[in-house]
């Protein structure tokens, strides 16, 4: 449940987005044409590209280049509330805040880049810039169109200076160069992930109906049925060659339910993951 959304226009364009939320929280982001930096304030997040996965700790934050992401909001051990700011990048406008002065970036564009999105490590300045945008939502009558010019170069201006700077300056290079990617890349990327059929279909960019028939075309099965069997086989592959505990190995192959596991384990491999554990073993 949304708690509390505000945001800072400029141009016409969201640019700041300050979001508090009662986790969990999932949300569809497609950015066809913009970029993002993402900072966690409060609780755990979770961006998810089309073949990518980073989790983003309490007082960290990540930058996402454009493309196709689900952002999944968590609770953290000391809080109950997930509390976000973002930053949005779009190129029309930096291209006319900094007119004939225009960073490297937007100036040698790269389409090199394969990685969408990068942790940005945690830093006094980066906290303090979070501060200030959380003092401007909270007095909205000192916000004005050249204090949002003046804090959208700022974040610029510390990204590149982070101790990342070198994989920052790349990730900027490729900000808004969309990289392209398969459907089998995207459905293996995330096969053993907690991901639902309707996620996998959002981020091909196709409705669930159509997911599910271009699945069937490509691997003459139903996403449930191929993705399910996927990972029990992981699974009894790590039951044999690991020490995990059974509950990890679960959750490793992409199971958030114990039991549910089981269940399916015992289906398909006619015994429970430790009676298979040992059996195997004494081969």
């Amino acid at each position: 449940m949304i708690l509390e959304h505000k945001m800072y226009e400029l141009y016409g364009k969201m640019i700041f987005e300050k979001v508090i939320v009662e986790p969990p929280f999932q949300k569809l982001n497609p950015m066809p044409e913009e970029a993002c930096f993402f900072y966690v304030i409060e609780g755990v997040g979770e961006a998810i590209s089309e073949v990518e996965r980073l989790r983003i700790p309490t007082k960290e934050s990540v930058l996402l280049k454009c493309g196709n992401y689900i952002t999944k909001m968590l609770p953290s051990s000391t809080s109950n509330t997930f509390q976000t700011i973002a930053v949005h990048f779009h190129p029309a406008i930096l291209k006319k805040i900094y007119e004939n002065d225009l960073p490297k970036f937007l100036l040698n564009p790269s389409t090199e880049i394969r990685s969408g999105m990068s942790k940005v490590k945690s830093t006094i300045l980066i906290s303090k810039y979070i501060e200030s945008l959380l003092f401007y939502f909270g007095n909205p009558e000192l916000v004005n169109e050249d204090l949002l010019i003046l804090k959208l170069k700022e974040i610029i201006l510390l990204l590149t200076q982070t101790d990342d700077s070198l994989v920052i300056n790349q990730i900027l290079t490729g900000l808004f160069s969309p990289t392209t990617y398969s459907f089998t890349q995207i459905v293996e990327a995330h096969v053993y992930s907690d991901l639902s059929t309707e996620d996998l279909a959002q981020l091909t960019s196709l409705s669930l109906s159509s997911f599910k028939r271009e699945f069937r075309r490509v691997y003459n099965d139903s996403p449930a049925n191929f993705i399910r069997n996927k990972k029990l086989v992981k699974a009894a592959e790590l039951l044999v060659v690991s020490s995990e505990r059974i509950t990890d190995i679960a959750y490793n192959c992409g199971f958030n339910n114990l039991a549910h596991f089981s269940k399916c384990f015992q289906e398909k491999f006619g015994s429970s993951p430790s009676t298979y554990r040992l059996n195997q073993k004494h081969k």
